[in-house]
């Protein structure tokens, strides 16, 4: 295994494998994923704040197998950052569980390092005590089915954006890096996460009552061919999305890319074919 150390915001990592291919389509390396995210740490660290980071990681490669780890990871260096919180209905029958914070450059580096492509945090932050807060944002993942795609999810974007302006809140899109697309609106952190929830699910409900060859609330499978599942479910505090400016674990590098508003009604107007960036692009 060839390594080398390198000095990241004051402290000296191993970074291994920068050769090594893990996206074999496009030949991208190791080392290009890390120079990705040094490049884009400015942006990502600000999201990646006070949350604690689930990682999906893919030492060999996106062609080889993956796993989740929530944990802290084996052997990790005292000084990484990390919380514990309470994890009710844990599939392993944890009541609590210790994940990494990614507080800086030096943390980001070291778990981009063991392949974690892909990093999820909740709708919700940790205090200065590592108390987990009320949610400060809400999500509405749009989920596109079969024979639908990013025109589908541009066209219910601007149908949610314009729902929520009407209540005080502004959202930003995402395009997930995926299929579909996350819109994420800032909250003041005043309600529980079950009362976000509630929010969302009448929302998606409501437009899909006013637009039912566009939209659905339900996730049955057969209800949403070339529909857009408005997945409320996202802001349980149990789950996780894909944080802005991530990598994704697809066949190309794909970025979780926020994105304008001119882009996306551009996009619903089909004037704009609106695609899944690779960290090229980006």
């Amino acid at each position: 295994m060839s390594s080398q150390s390198v000095s990241v915001a004051g402290r000296t990592l191993r970074v291994s494998n920068l050769d090594k291919v893990l996206y074999p389509a496009t030949g991208t390396t190791k080392g290009e994923v890390l120079s990705y995210y040094v490049t884009h740490a400015d942006q990502i660290l600000p999201e990646l704040a006070d949350r604690p980071v689930t990682r999906i990681r893919w030492p060999e490669g996106v062609e080889a197998p993956h796993f989740f780890e929530k944990n802290l990871p084996s052997g990790a260096p005292a000084w990484l950052p990390r919380v514990t919180v309470p994890t009710p209905g844990s599939s392993r029958g944890r009541d609590t569980l210790t994940f990494p914070l990614v507080t800086d450059l030096a943390a980001l580096v070291y778990l981009v390092n063991l392949g974690s492509l892909e990093l999820h945090v909740p709708q919700w932050r940790v205090d200065a005590d590592g108390v987990p807060q009320p949610p400060d944002r809400m999500v509405v993942d749009l989920d596109p089915g079969p024979g639908a795609g990013l025109h589908e999810c541009a066209r219910v974007a601007l149908l949610v954006r314009d729902r929520l302006e009407a209540v005080g809140l502004g959202t930003r899109p995402v395009t997930s890096g995926s299929k579909g697309m996350q819109l994420y609106a800032d909250l003041e952190g005043t309600r529980s996460s079950d009362e976000v929830s509630g929010v969302a699910k009448a929302l998606a409900e409501h437009l899909e009552e006013e637009h039912p060859d566009l939209v659905t609330a339900r996730m049955t499978k057969a209800l949403r061919p070339g529909k857009i599942f408005l997945d409320w479910s996202q802001n349980n505090a149990a789950k996780t999305t894909i944080c802005p400016w991530s990598l994704r674990g697809r066949a190309r590098p794909q970025v979780a890319l926020p994105r304008e508003w001119d882009e996306v009604e551009a996009a619903a107007e089909g004037e704009l074919e609106l695609t899944q960036a690779t960290i090229e692009e980006v």
